[in-house]
């Protein structure tokens, strides 16, 4: 079978894995999750008992959770090193590390602003100090990211990786909270421009907004997430 991948809605951070397994070209599978709504269905725990998207059922059906384990599961897959470098290779540490700190204190500065946006009842002064603090961490992280990469047309080399797809998907948290212009940072402003022009990267972002777009072709339809949590689920 070809691995399945549920991805979130709206403006969910799988949205980068899409286009990363559109990037290595192997077929694939995926499921579209709303995350404010199925994801939080009791049921959901079978697959992920943290109830976050993304997760990936595997070609042998064993569930992955967490966006490193799964990219580090597309990794050891991309025989052709078409989002990958060679293990042990100063490319493959660089990607891990830029992978690594995107997948935390960068994903993890916009926490707040997210609580802030889903807060059941209204708290003015709660809310308003959750935007304080989620947007100057947001900030702060941003400046260092900015900091670490290079001058290369991707976050490692000339053409995107794992990386990139990790960078892509939170990257437009940005707008959504409106934290600041991306222009504030002009290596990674230039950087999202690239990927948000990429086939893959606008096929992935179509999905996720319901439409039907052509592909690589790599994708072999969706699944259901009744069927995937019936199937796989514990």
């Amino acid at each position: 079978m070809e691995p399945i991948l549920i991805y979130g809605f709206p403006a969910g951070s799988s949205m980068g894995l899409v286009a990363a397994l559109e990037w290595l070209g192997k077929p694939y599978r995926l499921c579209r999750v709303d995350m404010l709504g199925e994801m939080r269905d009791p049921s959901y725990a079978r697959i992920n008992g943290r109830h976050e998207t993304p997760v990936l059922v595997t070609d042998d059906g064993r569930v992955v959770t967490e966006t490193m384990a799964i990219a580090h599961w597309l990794a050891a897959r991309d025989d052709e090193r078409r989002i990958s470098f060679a293990p042990r290779s100063q490319e493959a540490d660089r990607m891990v590390q830029l992978m690594a700190f995107i997948n935390t204190g960068f994903t993890g500065a916009f926490g707040p602003l997210w609580t802030a946006l889903e807060l059941d009842r209204p708290e003015p002064a709660y809310e308003a100090a959750l935007r304080r603090f989620g947007r100057e961490a947001a900030l702060q992280r941003h400046d260092k990211l900015e900091a670490m990469i290079g001058n290369t047309p991707y976050l490692v080399g000339d053409r995107p990786t794992l990386a990139d797809g990790v960078f892509v998907g939170v990257a437009r948290w940005l707008d959504v909270h409106q934290v600041a212009s991306p222009d504030r940072w002009p290596k990674l402003a230039a950087l999202r421009r690239r990927l948000e022009h990429d086939p893959a990267v606008r096929y992935a972002i179509a999905l996720e907004k319901g439409e039907t777009p052509e592909g690589s072709g790599a994708c072999r339809g969706h699944v259901a997430l009744r069927d995937i949590i019936d199937r796989y689920g514990d």
